[in-house]
Parts: C-alpha cells; structure tokens; sequence
C-alpha cells in the first residue's frame, strides 16, 4: 500500500491537513473571542513599562493592534517576534497580564531585542475589561478606533499583517 503513495499524493494530504487546521483554528478563535460591551477603543494615557505614556488620542487617523499576552504563555512567545515585526510598521499596543514586574517585562523585551509598547496589566484589570479568557488574544481597530479584527490564540506575521492593511486601506 506505501508503494501507491508519491510526492503529489504526500503534498495533497498535507495541504488537507493544513485546510482543516486553518478552518479548525478560526471557528475556534470565533467561538472563544470575547464579547464586548463596547466595539470602540477606549480613551486612554496609560504608562509603558519603559515610563511613558501611551495616549489613545494621539493615534487617531491610524490603525490600532491591541495585543494580550503573558510572560507566563508558551504560545505568547512564540507570537512575540510577529507582534515585534508589525509594530515596526503599525500602531502597537501590548498588554502583558499578570507577568510580573516591570523589571521582569523590560528584561525580557531587552532579552529578546523587542521594542513594541507595553502596558503591565499587574491585576489583570485591562484584560477583566476586555473579558480576555485566553492568550494571546488580539484587537484590530481601524482608523475611527471601532473594532474590526478579533483573535485568539496564535496568528501568523502574514495574517496580522493582511488584517492590518485590510483596515488600512479602507
């Protein structure tokens, strides 16, 4: 029976699988996104752990990621480098939930050379605001700030960076 399988029959099995993993992996991000009472971004001037502040008024006329995660989630830092690579070209804003110190986040951006903006979320009050009930969830907000993107769970550089010059362009 292994005799009948070649190459073309390999890649068309392969390319099933990662089709019903792509669709799997998105019906599970909708199920489990949250629920918000508000659709628009709130007005803000929260401090970064590097000491400044991140003012919402001031990214008007632009785009907005909003990114959740934790230093304690494994599928968190593997989705890091993807949320460095598009805040180099977008609005970024992360919140690191109940991930320590901001002696701990700050060691662990310059670890990792990242340098997207970071809100320590100590108590968890932004992501209880946000009804965040898994990592990494992620918000995209378009140029008037209503949301348009919600994920959870891990998302590829190519899918942010899709999803953000959807909202950009419109």
């Amino acid at each position: 029976m292994i005799a009948n399988w070649n190459i073309k029959k390999i890649l068309k099995e392969i390319a099933i699988g990662l089709l019903i993993f792509f669709v799997i992996s998105n019906v599970l991000s909708y199920i489990r996104k949250p629920d918000l009472a508000s659709t628009t971004f709130p007005q803000t001037k929260s401090q970064l752990i590097d000491g400044s502040y991140f003012e919402s008024s001031k990214i008007k006329g632009k785009p907005l990621l909003v990114h959740f995660w934790a230093l304690w989630c494994p599928t968190c830092k593997l989705e890091a480098s993807n949320i460095q690579a598009l805040s180099k070209k977008y609005e970024v804003l992360t919140i690191a939930v109940q991930s320590g110190s901001d002696e701990a986040l700050n060691k662990y951006m310059a670890d990792n050379k990242f340098d997207f903006k970071v809100i320590n979320d100590t108590y968890g009050n932004w992501a209880k605001e946000f009804k965040i009930e898994a990592f990494p969830t992620t918000f995209i907000y378009n140029k008037k700030g209503e949301l348009k993107f919600t994920e959870v769970g891990y998302t590829t550089t190519a899918g942010l960076f899709a999803r953000m010059s959807m909202i950009d362009n419109n």
